[in-house]
Parts: structure tokens; sequence; C-alpha cells
């Protein structure tokens, strides 16, 4: 996996220094994923907030923003990718999402 200039938050920073060999696996496998399969960068990072969002993870849901911002995505890729969760997730979801989104994409 390419390293970006996007620093991880500070819990998965301090789980790291606990537990370096975990996510030392944990990485390499993110990594073997990542590159298992014809998506680009930026794809993977646009599906990655998809499925943060189902899954209701905030902080996923925001890391992987500042991810594929640093890919190359632009904001507006970031914010369709919660316009699509609608069908799924329903109306509020999608709303809670794009809200998450926009408060990391700097969007009042």
């Amino acid at each position: 996996m390419k390293k970006t200039s996007v620093r991880p938050p500070k819990p998965y920073l301090r789980f790291g220094k606990r537990h370096p060999d975990i996510l030392a696996a944990y990485e390499t496998l993110g990594a073997a994923c990542h590159h298992a399969g014809p998506l680009d960068r930026v794809t993977r990072e646009l599906v990655k907030i998809g499925i943060a969002l189902g899954a209701g993870h905030e902080s996923a849901a925001r890391a992987h923003a500042r991810l594929a911002r640093a890919a190359g995505a632009s904001p507006d890729a970031i914010r369709h990718v919660a316009l699509l969760t609608t069908t799924s997730l329903g109306f509020s979801s999608m709303m809670r999402g794009l809200q998450w989104l926009d408060e990391e994409l700097g969007v009042r």
C-alpha cells in the first residue's frame, strides 16, 4: 500500500505502540487486500468510505475521506459516496454520513 502523508488517528498510533506485532500484521493484511484486485487507489478509498458509512463507523469514514483526498479524489466524489447510500441505508443515515464527510472536508 502506498504511504501517504495523512497521519493516522491517535488511538491507532497508541494501539501500535502497545501492540506493534498486531498492528504490523493488520497493515500487511490491509496491503494484501488493497493489491488483490484491479481497483485503483482512489476507487478503493471511496469504497472504504461507503463501507464505513454503512457500518456507522464515523472515525473510519473520516479517515478514508482524508485518504481519498490524499489519493486525489475530489470533494464531490467523496460526497457522492454518501448520496449513494441513500437507498441502502435510508435518508437519515445518508444525512448523518454526509455530515461527517462535510465536516471532514471543511464544508460549513
